[in-house]
């Protein structure tokens, strides 16, 4: 469906209002809550969350209906030195994710502060002279203050129109947040239907929830050298048959996944098909299959499969 297809008419929204539309990107160093803080404004679930830093590797969308306002939320991988060719392309994609936004707002994890990491995002951003706010998550763990001096500290480096004091967990100050998005979007016709929730296609969040429940499972167990994708979706009366192939790079690698007697499979499979029948509210029949492909990481076609750039070193 093209962009023109895909917007409904011009015009009035809810009570002859004029409709607005427009992409805000979510940008920060790794952990920070990006993730979190979507899908708690979203209202579901459309981007994996973990503990794990580099969760999210390329651009998700989630979309949210405020008044005649459509608000389209940018996920962007965490923001980092990279050190390989997959980080290049993550934070690549990142900070193009902020370019094409409307607006951009950098979120900082309140509890670590001012870090290096952040300390560089933000003055990244400064030079890039886009419209930015400023979102202190994790601020219900966190001394007024301490949350005072943090915002004196990036609104000196970079100019931030407002700032918002959250908890994206819990939802706290979420509500003053989305006013204000709601209002900030330009006018425009909408540009998804609007009832859709994110433009990320169901066999892609699915390989992204089983690639979740591996990190999950695994901890520190398992470096960042795993890869799904769902290669087959069957509908039936019975309900969805999935089939799905997890990359990793060597067969040390795939005994890990596996697990003794097959216990971490079948763990990972067992919480992945929960999640998945929940989301489509029909029996799923899921299949893992764990393949070596050496070097993944440096494949243009894997990039391709991921919406990752391919970076060329």
């Amino acid at each position: 469906m093209s962009e023109a297809e895909n917007q409904t008419s011009a015009g009035d929204g809810p009570a002859g209002d004029v409709t607005r539309a427009g992409f805000v990107a979510l940008i920060g160093a790794p952990n920070a809550g990006k993730s979190t803080l979507m899908n708690q404004l979203v209202g579901t679930k459309v981007s994996i969350v973990t503990h794990k830093v580099q969760t999210t590797r390329a651009v998700v969308r989630g979309i949210l209906m405020h008044g005649s306002s459509q608000i389209i939320f940018i996920d962007t991988p965490g923001i980092f030195k990279p050190r390989r060719r997959l980080d290049t392309a993550m934070v690549t994609t990142a900070w193009g994710g902020a370019k094409d936004a409307d607006l951009v707002a950098l979120l900082i994890d309140s509890e670590r502060g001012f870090t290096e990491d952040v300390e560089d995002i933000v003055k990244g951003l400064a030079g890039t002279g886009r419209k930015a706010i400023l979102i202190l998550n994790k601020v219900d763990a966190v001394r007024r203050d301490t949350l005072l001096e943090l915002a004196a500290k990036a609104s000196a480096v970079a100019e931030f129109d407002r700032v918002f004091m959250v908890s994206a967990l819990k939802g706290d100050g979420c509500a003053d947040l989305v006013e204000y998005l709601a209002a900030s979007m330009p006018e425009s016709p909408y540009l998804y239907p609007e009832d859709e929730i994110s433009d990320l296609p169901m066999r892609q969040l699915a390989a992204e929830i089983t690639r979740e429940k591996i990190f999950l499972r695994l901890h520190q167990e398992l470096p960042y050298a795993t890869h799904v994708e769902t290669e087959t979706w069957e509908e039936t009366d019975k309900g969805v048959r999935i089939e799905q192939a997890i990359f990793v790079e060597r067969d040390s690698q795939k005994k890990i996944v596996i697990g003794k007697g097959g216990q971490t499979i079948k763990a990972v499979s067992m919480a992945a098909r929960k999640e998945l029948s929940d989301i489509l509210e029909k029996p799923v029949h899921l299949f893992l299959f764990v393949k070596v492909r050496e070097n993944w990481g440096d494949d243009p076609e894997r990039y391709r499969q991921m919406g990752l750039e391919f970076p060329r070193q």
